[in-house]
């Protein structure tokens, strides 16, 4: 059995090219397209699959685009469960403009998600007796606010760790319905999360405070240029970003939260498991467009920064 398995509720095939100049009316013809599975869980499992681990992406998926997703993520090797919902999976698209250097990013808000399918993910987490659960990404239309309560409820069932990367009223009722084993926002999903802009004090005593209320056992909160913050009950951890050559901020949270679980998983203390999720959302982010973090970089730049792999 897989070691992660993680849940996408959201999925979508990121679809990248380069344009010599995006314009307003004229065609703009796109080179170098490429064609990738996405969401917040399938990019953590293309992460710690990456990694060399063993990981399950399980994802609602609907008609051919959602058969396209399967294809797209069996080539990659990454076993894959679909569960199957009415509507079609989105397609997003991301845009590169050579003329600027700047990135257009095109993302549709994909199909309305029914209560008895996000129940139907639910389900297929009891089949899972070992390992991590991870649910990432936003919710779709349609789904009911406590989703993933729902799912953190199947894990719990089996006493499986549960991680929850999200946002808005999806986090909160997650937070309020607490036993998270890790949750990691960022810096704006916690400032949604407290109601109010945090400074640096603010976002150490928020992380805390999440922690000391049973909500979530750890609690990392990336905070982009400004690195990241990990609590737990006896450690507040602070990490700096590590220093390389920014192409796409795309998938560094998810590249983050994939490395950090795969080590978790594999038994890293965490202060290496966070060290190494620093190193892979600095390995995402020089990659262009919609390129997750390589296994070389990642752990290039963690032993750059003084890692030290178990063993």
């Amino acid at each position: 059995m897989a070691a992660v398995l993680t849940i996408t509720l959201n999925p979508t095939i990121d679809v990248f090219g380069e344009a010599a100049q995006v314009r307003h009316t004229h065609k703009v013809r796109l080179r170098d397209t490429s064609f990738e599975p996405g969401g917040g869980g399938i990019n953590v499992a293309r992460v710690i699959s990456a990694l060399g681990g063993e990981v399950e992406a399980l994802a609602l998926s609907g008609w051919e685009m959602g058969d396209f997703l399967g294809r797209l993520l069996k080539d990659e090797g990454i076993k894959w469960t679909p569960i199957p919902m009415e509507g079609e999976t989105r397609v997003a698209l991301m845009v590169h403009d050579q003329s600027t250097g700047l990135e257009y990013r095109f993302l549709p808000e994909g199909p309305e998600v029914h209560e008895h399918e996000i129940d139907a993910c639910a389900d297929a987490i009891l089949h899972k007796t070992e390992g991590y659960v991870v649910a990432s990404g936003s919710l779709p239309r349609g789904a009911p606010a406590d989703s993933y309560v729902r799912l953190a409820r199947a894990a719990a069932r089996n006493g499986l760790p549960f991680v929850l990367d999200s946002s808005g009223e999806a986090l909160k009722a997650a937070l309020a319905h607490g036993g998270i084993h890790l949750v990691k926002p960022s810096q704006s999903e916690l400032e949604a999360y407290a109601g109010r802009e945090l400074d640096a004090e603010g976002i150490e005593a928020t992380a805390r405070a999440i922690v000391a209320r049973g909500q979530a056992r750890m609690v990392a909160v990336t905070l982009g240029a400004d690195g990241a913050v990990l609590a737990t009950s006896d450690k507040l951890l602070r990490l700096p970003a590590m220093e390389v050559e920014v192409r796409s901020t795309v998938g560094a949270g998810d590249s983050f939260l994939g490395a950090m679980v795969w080590a978790l998983s594999e038994g890293w203390e965490i202060e290496q498991a966070f060290l190494l999720g620093m190193a892979a959302g600095a390995a995402a982010t020089a990659n262009p467009g919609t390129s997750l973090c390589r296994r070389e970089d990642v752990f290039g730049l963690f032993e750059k920064a003084g890692g030290r792999r178990p063993g």
